[in-house]
């Protein structure tokens, strides 16, 4: 480590993130409108010079914070207005529009300027983005209780953006289940990794979301039947994700003794889980006061992985119970070197390999185990795990992160992800100057020095 590093201390770190966070923001007609995802010179992916509706979820927090909502209302406009580009396929019914993954501003060769958005049509395997209309709502849920512009969410434009929004996420399936249906890598994981149905990730944003719109739906402006519809997904999901996806140590040895094939309303095995498809590492990783939401659920298909984010996204938003929230940070606090490591936090747990990860990643080449989406270490994660664990009154465990994190990320110029069981190296195709990772520090350092700031997503409904 050179000498410049060596002592820098944590107020010249933070200048760093937030020198890299002011560099990434362009405009459109002179009003500043997203962050570039990353700014290292050598970005692969064309894409990165665009603004993703996820990527911007830290950066719009710590601009909320800075007093700076301005930024986040021209977001949440341009946004808005994009829905309309998506283009239609010939032969699909016209749904109500949804958030694209990304956009960005073009010059003209006359000067003038176009906005120009992602939809999946352009996305590396063509997935549909499902989380980006979800994000945005929470966004706007944040500004409205951040700033007290409440104007903004009544304006008829963004009433009607979020009534098409919510008929998305209540259209009807062929589903029995209160959870939301999605394609494999149509989230945060946007390649293939065997989490299609109904990811944890999803349904606790579908949560957060169905808690936003009963604030944020103006009641004239909506249908009875809209909304009380919604309650009553957002009550079955709710009891739903914490009796089915919930795993501890009692939960698995009933999981364990099992009968099949069962038939009618009473069984315990309702969705056909077979024992013997419970990992080998399962039982002995499991410690005896803790536990974890598994990352999908579905007819006879029970992932035991853990997913950080949708763990972390359920005790932020209140999905998981009091006594949950304590045992899924006594899972992080008992199994720190597999979670957190060298660099927080791990996306999922454990990576897949051999046979299981040519089968169901396609043997992508990028998610090869212990990297990327399979079992890479994510600094972006850093706010969410901050915030859940001053949810749970664990601000050990937020202090512990951000000692791990601080140096490492400045010295190694703000990756997008670590390789290795623990994070060691920096991701082989990582890019550097990667803006949400600078992002989530900056929110991190905010949120455990302003606990009270968590508020912005407080639930107005108690459970």
């Amino acid at each position: 480590m050179s000498a410049d590093f060596a002592f820098a201390d944590a107020a010249e770190i933070l200048q760093s993130a937030r020198e890299l966070l002011e560099a990434s923001l362009f405009s459109y007609q002179n009003e500043p409108v997203g962050t570039r995802a990353a700014l290292s010179a050598g970005v692969a992916a064309e894409n990165y010079a665009d603004c993703f509706i996820r990527d911007f979820v830290p950066s719009a927090l710590v601009f909320l914070f800075d007093g700076r909502s301005d930024i986040v209302r021209h977001f949440l406009r341009v946004a808005l207005r994009l829905r309309g580009l998506q283009e239609e396929i010939e032969g699909h019914r016209n749904l109500p529009r949804v958030m694209p993954a990304s956009f960005r501003v073009e010059r003209e060769a006359d000067g003038s300027e176009v906005l120009h958005a992602d939809f999946g049509d352009r996305a590396i395997g063509r997935v549909a983005p499902v989380d980006s209309m979800m994000w945005w709502v929470l966004i706007l849920q944040a500004y409205v209780n951040m700033s007290g512009d409440s104007a903004l969410a009544e304006e008829p434009a963004f009433q009607r953006g979020l009534q098409s929004i919510l008929s998305v996420l209540l259209y009807d399936r062929f589903e029995v289940f209160p959870t939301l249906l999605v394609p494999d890598g149509a989230f945060m994981i946007d390649r293939r990794m065997g989490v299609y149905g109904h990811p944890l990730e999803i349904q606790a944003l579908f949560f957060a979301t169905l808690n936003a719109m009963q604030e944020l739906l103006v009641p004239d402006t909506v249908t009875g039947p809209m909304l009380e519809q919604a309650a009553k997904r957002r009550a079955h999901l709710t009891e739903y994700v914490r009796s089915f996806y919930w795993l501890d140590l009692p939960r698995l040895n009933e999981i364990h003794r099992y009968e099949t094939e069962g038939f009618g309303h009473d069984i315990a095995n309702p969705l056909n889980i077979y024992p013997e498809s419970i990992p080998e590492w399962v039982s002995d990783w499991v410690p005896d006061d803790a536990g974890y939401l598994l990352g999908n659920l579905g007819p006879g298909r029970m992932d035991f992985r853990f997913f950080a984010l949708g763990n972390l996204l359920s005790v932020v938003f209140g999905l998981s119970t009091d006594e949950q929230n304590t045992a899924i940070m006594n899972l992080f606090d008992h199994r720190w070197s597999d979670l957190i490591g060298r660099m927080p936090v791990k996306l999922v747990y454990p990576a897949l390999v051999g046979v299981e990860w040519q089968l169901l990643t396609g043997s992508d080449p990028k998610n090869t185990p212990w990297s990327y989406h399979n079992g890479g270490n994510w600094p972006v994660l850093l706010w969410p795990f901050v915030a859940a664990v001053l949810r749970a009154g664990r601000r050990d465990l937020a202090v512990g992160a951000l000692d791990v994190a601080r140096m490492r990320l400045y010295r190694d110029d703000w990756p997008e992800y670590y390789d290795g069981r623990s994070g060691r190296m920096i991701g082989r195709r990582a890019n550097t100057r990667q803006v949400w990772t600078a992002a989530s520090l900056i929110l991190a350092e905010v949120l455990i020095e302003q606990p009270d700031r968590l508020s912005f997503w407080d639930a107005k409904i108690h459970l």
